[in-house]
């Protein structure tokens, strides 16, 4: 099984452009995007008519506020149950965390807060990331867990292009990073599978800025994940970043799950 995620920065900004070229050539058998910015009810009749389209089961978790946030999951098989939220209103309403149950494990669409310029939201993000590590180790108990998505955070200096110059800076600050080394501490059941599978592989990054073509000159962040639970990696592939997919200012990640 293909898993892929991918912050697309605009559901319908995406179909506009590749979405269907990149379902079509990667295949993915389940696909969770963040940063969707719209409702159901606001995607034009073509995407609901698109063949390739049709061939997936599809769950939304928007934000309450228009045009802001909210994840999603396209998928082949259909799952057991969806859980939207974490049952906390304070993150529910912004769309942040979209879950899947299958038979044997949990996958979770998840777009974290961003700390923002001069960190005015890092409380709140610390917050959501303490209540999102509590609700995965809710699932863990149940059965093994996928945590996917815009972390926004780099966790280590190989994970940035200019680490020096970013340790004050949002989605590098020490409090952001402390906590991701939590989650994928041994003793919290996670792990980042691709650091693991790739330990010392720098340059590879899954967001770059639109500015001073950053992109084209490879000056990014790593800053979207698979999380697993430790239990699950007997299960696992290989773990990529697929950066040459545009479209967006992040690329998709893909994951195989093996039967």
């Amino acid at each position: 099984m293909k898993l892929a995620s991918w912050n697309v920065n605009g559901l319908r900004a995406i179909f506009g452009k590749n979405l269907v070229a990149y379902l079509e050539e990667f295949g993915p058998d389940i696909l969770a995007l963040q940063e969707i910015k719209v409702q159901e009810d606001q995607l034009p009749p073509e995407f609901h008519e698109n063949p390739v389209l049709k061939g997936y089961h599809k769950y939304y978790f928007p934000a309450e506020k228009k045009g802001y946030s909210g994840t999603a999951f396209f998928t082949r098989k259909e799952p057991l149950a969806v859980h939207k939220g974490m049952g906390n209103p304070e993150f529910d309403r912004e769309g942040r965390v979209l879950t899947l149950e299958f038979a044997d494990f949990y996958i979770a669409s998840i777009y974290f807060p961003n700390s923002q310029h001069e960190l005015l939201r890092l409380d709140y993000k610390l917050a959501f990331n303490e209540a999102l590590l509590k609700y995965a180790r809710k699932l863990d108990k149940a059965k093994p867990v996928i945590l996917t998505g815009d972390f926004n955070v780099a966790h280590e200096e190989i994970d940035l292009k200019n680490p020096k110059e970013n340790m004050m800076n949002p989605g590098f600050y020490i409090d952001e990073r402390k906590w991701f080394s939590k989650l994928v501490h041994p003793d919290t059941g996670f792990c980042d599978i691709f650091r693991e599978q790739h330990p010392g592989e720098a340059d590879r990054y899954t967001w770059w800025s639109y500015r001073l073509r950053a992109r084209e000159r490879n000056i990014g962040w790593r800053i979207d994940y698979f999380v697993v639970s430790n239990r699950l990696k007997a299960r696992l592939g290989e773990a990529t970043l697929e950066d040459e997919v545009l479209g967006s200012d992040h690329c998709p990640i893909g994951l195989v799950l093996k039967d």
